[in-house]
C-alpha cells in the first residue's frame, strides 16, 4: 500500500538523484494526482487522487513506479518553464484558440522532457501512461 511518506520518499530520492532544486508538498486540496507551481517552484501532490489516478490508469507496475512515471511528467513542466519562456498571460487573457494550443504545447513539452530523464526500464511504461493520460482526458471533456 502507498502512503503519502512514500510519495514524499519517492519525490526526494528523485529530485535529489538529478540534482533538481524544486521543493515539494502534500496539498490535499489539489484536484490532480500532481503538480508543479512555476512561481512557487514547488511540486505538489494529493495522496488521494495519485491513488485513484492509479486505479484508473492500469498497467503492470508497481505502485512506487507508477508514482515516478507521474514525478517524471511533472518535472517535464519544470524542464519546460526553465527552458521555454511562455507567455503564461495567454492562460488568462487568451482567447479559446490560443489557450488551446499553449496548454496543447506545454502538456506536449512535459511529456517530452520528462521522457529524457525517466530511467530507462520505465520508458516503455511512460509512453503507455502518456498514451491512456490522453485517452482518459479525452473521454472527461466528451463526458461534459
Amino acid at each position: 500500500m502507498l502512503y503519502a511518506w512514500n510519495i514524499e520518499k519517492i519525490i526526494k530520492d528523485t529530485l535529489d538523484k538529478h540534482n533538481l532544486n524544486i521543493n515539494y508538498e502534500f496539498n490535499n486540496n489539489l484536484k490532480v494526482p500532481m503538480s508543479y507551481n512555476v512561481s512557487t517552484n514547488t511540486i505538489k501532490f494529493n495522496y488521494l487522487q495519485v491513488s485513484g489516478y492509479i486505479s484508473k490508469i492500469r498497467i503492470k507496475e508497481t505502485d512506487e513506479n507508477f508514482v515516478k512515471i507521474i514525478l517524471y511528467h511533472v518535472i517535464g513542466y519544470y524542464l519546460d518553464f526553465k527552458k521555454n519562456k511562455h507567455d503564461l498571460r495567454i492562460l488568462k487573457y487568451g482567447d479559446e484558440e490560443e489557450i488551446e494550443n499553449l496548454t496543447s504545447k506545454i502538456e506536449t513539452n512535459a511529456w517530452d522532457y520528462g521522457r529524457t530523464l525517466i530511467p530507462e526500464q520505465l520508458l516503455q511504461s511512460y509512453d503507455k501512461v502518456r498514451e491512456l493520460d490522453k485517452a482518459l482526458i479525452k473521454s472527461r471533456l466528451s463526458n461534459i
